[in-house]
């Protein structure tokens, strides 16, 4: 099996890169599973210094593998290790992110976007819900711009998902403004990058200590539900759903 997830280290900087590109980097089980697993490591290794977070291809995840979806458990506990990493995790996007990828990006601490990125909150096109994903998003985004693209499922820009917080920054070259991060990251001190990650992300953690075990339940309750059955079966026969006007 092609790995799906590669590492590499440079002066302090682990990447991973999701290399799934025949499926648009979906989150499989297998592909969640080893990202984890990759995450887990880089917490052990007192050599990283930070996380970043990138792709093959043209799309940095296009939400969950309908073919091989995760457990709802495994895709919270994915972005909890990423929220409680005790090392700083960024995201470099370069291509488009839809649904439960964007869960990823709300877990990471800094999200950079190439302005061609596009997003969108698609769950609501094949009769789910953005549930367990809502756990990194709700506390750092703008709620009513949230409310509007969660809703609707529009597609929107890299602009624009910085103006609501998705994005730390967008621009035409993503590793330009990743640079000074990455050499402010290297000059900081591990154990100072670690508290202070704390005292930023507890609102966030607060939310999955509260929520996360009610989400889970609501999201494998949509995704058996027969209106998603006819949703994903649509989305994978390129047709409507029946509900389309």
């Amino acid at each position: 099996m092609t790995e799906l997830v590669h590492r590499a280290d440079h002066r302090g900087i682990t990447t991973l890169t999701l290399d799934s590109p025949a499926n648009r980097n979906a989150l499989s089980a297998t592909l969640v599973g080893t990202l984890s697993d990759a995450l887990t490591r880089c917490g052990k290794d007192h050599g990283v210094r930070a996380v970043v977070l990138t792709h093959t291809g043209n799309t940095f995840s296009a939400g969950a593998d309908l073919r091989d979806p995760p457990h709802p458990d495994a895709l919270v506990g994915l972005m909890r290790r990423i929220v409680e990493l005790r090392t700083p995790v960024l995201a470099r996007v370069t291509g488009h992110v839809r649904a439960g990828g964007l869960g990823l990006l709300g877990a990471c601490d800094i999200a950079v976007a190439s302005t061609t990125a596009t997003f969108a909150f698609t769950e609501v096109h094949i009769g789910v819900a953005p549930a367990v994903i809502s756990l990194p998003l709700l506390p750092r985004t703008d709620p009513r711009a949230l409310a509007r693209y969660c809703l609707t499922g529009e597609r929107f820009e890299a602009p624009e998902a910085a103006r609501i917080g998705l994005l730390t920054a967008t621009g035409d070259d993503v590793d330009d403004i990743l640079a000074p991060v990455l050499d402010g990251l290297r000059r900081a001190s591990p154990q100072g990058l670690a508290e202070t990650k704390q005292l930023l992300t507890a609102r966030v953690l607060e939310a999955f200590d509260r929520d996360a075990a009610d989400l889970t339940a609501l999201s494998a309750r949509l995704f058996s539900s027969p209106q998603a059955r006819e949703g994903m079966t649509a989305f994978l026969e390129r047709r409507d759903p029946t509900w389309a006007e």
